[in-house]
């Protein structure tokens, strides 16, 4: 015979939250498109990446669509789709496009966002279409460390997903960073916990910035744009105390005390 729940029972269970909605900011990379020839796309971008492929990989993009005329043509969104997907990216919306642009976006299941660059002035005229920008901190001649002096400090642990920036200074995290996390800073960047995730000290060129932490798990681990993945790194190293810099172009990592 089957066995029937009380309606006091069904109650209490559709009572229990199952979900959470929550407003949250996060920082994603975009890439400012600036015409629309695909190919001129693919051959500049794909050379960034293999730059740092740790750092590409599996992170979601934005497309910013601010620096195209709203009423030129559309993009060529599943050629531009399958590109950055297939260099490891996750394409997750567009901004700044015309009617027309934001139609085929949507019609490969792109979010329309918000549009943070016009404003009220006029869209700038369509430039060539030989570069693509990715939306980054400018970049300081290696070697020259960031003139601003801002240091940030964390005091609760960093979870999977969690993207921290610290511009013109030093990131401190008191406590650990899980996977799928990550970390940047034109400066140094201290964790005192245990360190997974990917992190990025001298994002600017900063060939003096270092890495510390208490125990080193990193999927990735960079400075000035010399990363090391974490099959690259010695399995002595992993677990331990260690300072991650560079000598004379050439990453080390080290083990403290």
């Amino acid at each position: 015979m089957a066995v029937q729940s009380s309606p006091q029972r069904a109650g209490a269970a559709a009572a229990e939250p199952a979900f959470e909605l929550k407003a949250s900011s996060f920082t994603l990379p975009v890439i400012r498109l600036l015409g629309h020839d695909m190919d001129a796309v693919e051959s500049q971008l794909a050379p960034k990446v293999d730059q740092a492929p740790g750092f590409f990989r599996n992170t979601p993009i934005v497309i910013d669509l601010g620096a195209l005329a709203r009423d030129a043509d559309a993009v060529a969104f599943p050629r531009l789709v399958g590109l950055l997907r297939g260099l490891g990216m996750i394409p997750v919306g567009v901004r700044g496009g015309g009617a027309a642009q934001n139609e085929a976006a949507r019609a490969m299941e792109l979010a329309i966002l918000g549009d943070h660059t016009r404003g009220a002035r006029q869209a700038p005229p369509e430039r060539s279409a030989e570069d693509v920008a990715v939306e980054a901190p400018p970049q300081a001649a290696r070697g020259e460390p960031s003139v601003a002096s801002t240091s940030m400090l964390v005091d609760r642990p960093v979870r999977s997903g969690q993207r921290l920036y610290a511009p013109g200074g030093d990131l401190t995290i008191v406590g650990p960073v899980s996977s799928g996390a990550e970390l940047m800073a034109d400066g140094n960047i201290h964790v005192y916990g245990a360190l997974r995730g990917r992190v990025i000290a001298g994002l600017r060129g900063d060939t003096g910035a270092r890495i510390f932490c208490r125990e080193l798990h990193a999927e990735l681990v960079s400075v000035a744009g010399h990363y090391r993945v974490s099959e690259n790194i010695p399995a002595d190293l992993k677990g331990r105390t260690v300072q991650v810099f560079l000598d004379h172009e050439v990453l080390r990592i080290e083990p403290i005390g």
